[in-house]
């Protein structure tokens, strides 16, 4: 009863107490010989829905509901008790229940602008499985503490091709493994971005399609793996929807925490690290640590490809051995992710092909990239870093290889992670596709390259890039 219904982003038992409470204020408008049976029927599913709300757990979009009715409640069964004289005026009670209504509707409306995301159907012709891995390099110690023994640890999640089933199983939560490891990194998002926490409070409450340790599909197929890095203060799962897209098609997608720069890493003996990454204001310093916390994030980008090829060629024990293409890797990246698969792709000529998505390319230019990048951006505007598009430029055009800009119209910064499934629809911080059309057209565009360049797909592929977009191709000798 608590799953969300499509379109409504409500629950059946939160469509129910809503009901409940509109005709609770709306009875005493009904005839009477309606009124009883209407008042009596409103009231008895408004609190026995609310009651099961309350033991289940409540949003709070839902208190201005749950005072609205209330306040009316009163007013609704006082007419029914028998020996009452007094009557309301009606103008009075007009303003009453027009008051109460307002603030019933502010329910729906809240629960409108911060829903419980639905994630969309992934549309390729495997399911998904998922799993969370944890590794620590004995090679590198954790620069962000001052405990010479603590070494680095990453924590990554795979999206991956997994058998379709007819057994009917949990899927996957969103944001972690559990809704109380959900819960803690829904609450350091929002602190991240100075949002009290329970403005996402139905965040954890999502569930995606993946299911959890799924078997792999296929009889011995090898899949290409897709290296992901999240936002500055993001998240292993920001990305969850693109990641089960490209899934479905046939990839592998391991997804990194970075601890002490992601908002929240809860690890498998139970500690949480939260982010230790501040900047401090000034331009030239922020520049430093910028490209001091990209160098950490390529280091763990490079470390996990690692321990993914180790896995592969294990022997047999795991799932995953000898099902995955460590021949065919793209890094991919979010903001300063983009930043880091950029670095690694080199320092590290195991990764065959990066993508952008929205990233200040920030660190060292050289050496020149020698593999095939897509580069997807919002659009450009007054408001935009001005280092930021010849940056990217130059970026692209020492490359060796040809490399395309993607600029989606409608987009913005967040449009290339799942913020916009939960997050208010302000153009001007999910961008104007929408819900449904951002996750679609960021992961086709994606799919489209990836195919392409790792699969030897599409043989025009700037044809089929255009389509999403105003595409430049910078190709070596000529520039763009």
């Amino acid at each position: 009863m608590n799953e969300i219904i499509m379109g409504l982003n409500l629950s059946p038992l939160e469509v129910l107490t809503l009901l409940g409470a509109v005709t609770l204020v709306m009875a005493r408008w009904l005839p009477a010989a309606a009124r009883p049976r209407v008042t009596i029927a409103a009231g008895t599913v408004f609190l026995l829905s609310a009651i099961s709300l309350c033991v289940t757990g409540i949003r709070w979009q839902l208190l201005p509901v749950l005072a609205g009715a209330i306040v009316a409640a009163p007013f609704a069964f006082s007419p029914l008790v028998r020996g009452r004289t007094k009557r309301i005026r009606w103008w009075l009670a007009l303003l009453g229940s027009v008051a109460c209504t307002c603030l019933i509707a502010t329910g729906p409306a809240t629960m409108w602008a911060f829903p419980v995301p639905v994630f969309p159907e992934p549309t390729g012709g495997f399911a998904v499985g998922t799993r969370v891995l944890q590794w620590t390099d004995p090679d590198r110690p954790e620069t962000f503490t001052a405990d010479p023994q603590d070494q680095r640890t990453v924590v990554a999640q795979l999206w991956y091709p997994a058998r379709h089933s007819s057994v009917d199983r949990p899927r996957a939560q969103y944001l972690g493994r559990t809704e109380d490891e959900a819960r803690t990194v829904s609450e350091a998002l929002a602190r991240g971005v100075g949002l009290p926490g329970f403005l996402l409070d139905g965040v954890p409450q999502a569930r995606a399609h993946a299911i959890p340790d799924a078997p792999v599909a296929g009889e011995g197929e090898r899949f290409p793996i897709v290296l992901f890095s999240p936002g500055s203060g993001g998240v292993r799962t920001q990305n969850t929807a693109w990641a089960e897209e490209l899934a479905s098609h046939g990839y592998v997608v391991a997804a990194l925490d970075h601890p002490y720069d992601s908002a929240a890493v809860v690890l498998d003996d139970g500690r949480t690290i939260t982010t230790a990454t501040v900047s401090t204001g000034d331009r030239d310093e922020d520049e430093k640590l910028a490209h001091d916390w990209t160098a950490i994030r390529a280091a763990d980008l490079r470390f996990v490809l690692t321990r993914l090829d180790g896995l592969d060629r294990g022997d047999g024990a795991d799932p995953l051995a000898g099902r995955l293409d460590t021949e065919r890797v793209a890094a991919t990246g979010h903001s300063m992710g983009g930043a880091a698969a950029l670095q690694t792709a080199r320092q590290d000529h195991r990764i065959d092909a990066v993508i952008n998505l929205d990233g200040y390319p920030g660190g060292p230019l050289s050496p020149d990239l020698g593999q095939p990048t897509l580069a997807l951006t919002q659009a450009i505007t007054p408001d935009t870093d001005p280092r930021y598009p010849p940056r990217l430029t130059e970026v692209l055009s020492r490359g060796t290889a040809t490399n395309y800009r993607l600029t989606i119209p409608g987009a913005a910064h967040l449009t290339f992670m799942d913020g916009a499934l939960y997050l208010p629809p302000v153009p001007s911080i999910v961008g104007s596709l929408g819900r449904d059309e951002s996750p679609r057209v960021v992961a086709a565009a994606t799919l489209a390259f990836l195919d392409s360049v790792l699969r030897h797909g599409s043989s025009d592929l700037a044809r089929a890039l255009s389509t999403y977009g105003e595409l430049s191709v910078f190709r070596l000798g000529n520039g763009r």
